[in-house]
């Protein structure tokens, strides 16, 4: 049984407002807005829970009634558009970097997200008990949260942390981006005999701020990816392949990561999260029948009546809703296979659809199953969504291969393969939003349980959340690849590539589709990134079984596949958060350095969608730059000094008191 609520379940206040519910929509496309230019950035987002909760409680205490539920409420929809514009902008932005889209097609956009999205919600109605009730699942996040809003009963005090984090990263994310005195990267390349070795390395508020944020243990696990693949990689395979660029090394660093060292970062994650699956797929079988025969006890006749912290919502609503959903994901499918598209048999159409749309929903409760396990036991910035996205899409492709190739012959067929290749997209953006969303929903729900929320009203917001941010997404992204170009890709030319998101995360979607339909995956690339993450794997287990320390595979494969200057900012804030952890620092100061952080990602981020406006005007990313060329050595120089003052200033700040 869960601990007594902060709210006992005999007492009842206000959830569902209508100030709430209009402060969740605001905050919903915000949080979203930003996660969408970090995930895009890094391959990576942070959790939008706390910003929310921290702003939540500012703006509710200018009201004469308002109480903590009314905050859970808030944070709870708002995190669902911060969920969901992840698992859509780790793979929905592969259909442009395979020019099948030429931008994001908005109704389509809207359908992969909503019916992923609430898909994920309704999965996460079963699973809800069982996994709260397990004693090993801590729910880091959640805890978190529900502490902080406690918290905000007596104090409001830290909101001058959020708000003092946003200034600081903005103005620093203007300075880079908007006016360019300072540089986002430095690079540093040289030759050693016929190889190159250097260093490349951004200096983002937002992904430093998350560093600290993912904690010392992944910071370590994706410096030691940056080892294995540009350290060492990048040498060895400049010397083996040459040095396509003498006279522009970074180039050359750039081919040889496009065309190399990504794809041992593929093989990593996909290991990585077979791995993942293999180890939760016993107790997440007993936890889901476990959770339907506790259902079905408590709906007999005679039954005790259930708590108000125990409703949810009934479980006939969400096996309807589910088969319901079932219909815009056929009719997508079905879409994506019309004979100007794939010239195959009707009756063929029929099968692969429907055994599509069901694959897309088995699948993506099995997948959601697990990542609710995983960031309950290791939290949601751990979570290895993209590894599991990646492991069903490949599934599907093998499937489609096997299945149509026989009438289609993509290797020669390129039109076909590009057309299976979006098929499959569709069915991964359906997945992984579903997954997305329940990394975030089963944290609320922890929150909703410590702090006594009603759980299906929770859940009547989290679809209001997912609602909203499915119709503002395509929007966002839109406005994004005009303002910077997404993964090599860009909508007019002109544009510093510089400053392009890189999107890792879709960019290996996009390779892993394109080279299964394409038969030219590099599987000896693939296989070296199977070595590399056995052997991390079994030193997972060593440390594990020894220490109970962790050493997740699937951040040393984020540190293989990202490029060095996004993966290095992470490990300065994570490196931050190890010197503050060394020093035992109190609950106060812990809280005061998650919420300073997110603060820090929060205002760097929003930062990221202003300059996406004047940008995509004008067309430039330069739009708002005012100094020359010539600046760039003192830009270097003044980078570094600020970005030293900024961690020295984290530093005084977190441990103050």
């Amino acid at each position: 049984m869960q601990d007594e609520a902060f709210i006992p379940a005999s007492q009842s206040l206000p959830e569902i407002t209508i100030k709430a519910v209009i402060l969740s929509i605001i905050l919903t496309i915000a949080l979203a807005a930003a996660n969408a230019y970090l995930g895009l950035k890094v391959g990576m987002t942070v959790s939008a829970s706390i910003p929310a909760a921290v702003i939540s409680m500012g703006i509710l205490r200018l009201f004469r009634k308002s109480n903590i539920l009314e905050n859970n409420i808030v944070q709870t929809a708002a995190s669902s558009g911060e969920g969901l514009v992840a698992g859509i902008a780790f793979i929905i932005p592969a259909m442009i970097l395979l020019h099948f889209w030429h931008e994001f097609n908005y109704w389509e956009t809207v359908f992969i997200a909503i019916a992923g999205g609430i898909l994920g919600l309704l999965f996460s109605v079963p699973l809800r008990r069982v996994l709260l009730a397990e004693k090993t699942l801590r729910f880091p996040e959640g805890t978190a949260i529900a502490n902080v809003l406690k918290a905000s009963v007596s104090s409001g005090k830290n909101i001058k942390y959020i708000i003092s984090g946003g200034l600081v990263g903005g103005i620093i994310s203007f300075s880079q981006n908007g006016l360019e005195i300072l540089s986002g990267s430095i690079d540093y390349w040289f030759r050693t005999g016929n190889a190159i070795e250097g260093v490349s390395s951004g200096f983002d508020p937002a992904v430093i701020g998350a560093g600290y944020i993912a904690g010392a243990n992944v910071a370590f696990a994706i410096f030691m990816g940056v080892a294995v693949g540009w350290l060492i990689g990048m040498p060895y395979y400049s010397f083996i392949d040459g040095i396509t660029q003498p006279h522009n090394l970074t180039g050359t660093a750039l081919d040889l990561y496009h065309s190399h060292i990504r794809y041992v970062g593929v093989g990593m994650m996909l290991v990585g999260g077979l791995w993942t699956l293999a180890t939760f797929i016993k107790p997440i079988i007993k936890g889901i029948h476990a959770s339907f025969v506790s259902l079905h006890e408590m709906r007999a006749e005679n039954a005790t009546p259930i708590p108000r912290t125990e409703k949810d919502l009934p479980i006939n609503y969400v096996a309807w809703a589910t088969l319901v959903l079932c219909v815009p994901i056929f009719m997508m499918l079905w879409h994506y296979t019309d004979p100007s598209h794939l010239a195959i048999s009707h009756s063929l159409r029929i099968t692969i659809v429907a055994i599509g749309t069901a694959f897309a929903v088995i699948a993506g409760f099995f997948f959601s199953a697990i990542i609710g396990y995983f960031v309950g036991l290791a939290g949601s910035s751990n979570s290895p969504m993209s590894g599991m996205v990646l492991s069903a899409l490949i599934l599907i492709s093998l499937f489609l291969l096997i299945l149509l190739n026989g009438e289609l012959h993509f290797e020669a067929n390129p039109t076909a393969a590009l057309n299976a290749s979006a098929f499959a997209l569709v069915i991964g953006g359906v997945i992984a939003a579903a997954s997305a969303i329940m990394s975030d929903t089963i944290q609320d729900l922890k929150t909703g349980s410590m702090v006594g929320a009603t759980p299906w009203k929770q859940q009547v917001m989290l679809i209001v959340g997912i609602v909203v941010a499915s119709l503002v997404i395509p929007e966002i992204l839109n406005l994004l690849f005009n303002a910077y170009g997404i993964g090599g890709v860009f909508p007019h030319p002109g544009m510093d590539p510089r400053q392009m998101l890189s999107a890792p995360q879709a960019s290996a979607m996009a390779a892993v589709v394109q080279g299964v339909f394409g038969h030219h995956l590099p599987w000896h690339l693939l296989y070296t990134g199977f070595g590399f993450a056995a052997i991390c794997i079994v030193y997972d287990t060593f440390l594990k079984k020894k220490y109970n320390k962790r050493f997740p595979v699937l951040g040393v494969a984020l540190g293989v596949y990202l490029p060095m200057s996004a993966s290095l900012p992470l490990v300065f804030g994570g490196f931050l958060s190890w010197i503050i952890e060394r020093q035992k620092p109190t609950h106060d100061q812990r809280q005061r350095g998650l919420v300073l952080s997110s603060g820090l990602v929060a205002g760097a981020a929003i930062m990221g969608i202003i300059l996406a406006i004047p940008f995509a005007i004008k067309k430039s990313s330069d739009a708002l730059k005012i100094v020359s060329d010539s600046f760039t050595h003192t830009a270097d120089i003044l980078t570094l000094i600020v970005t030293a003052c900024l961690i020295l200033w984290m530093y005084k700040v977190i441990k103050k008191g």
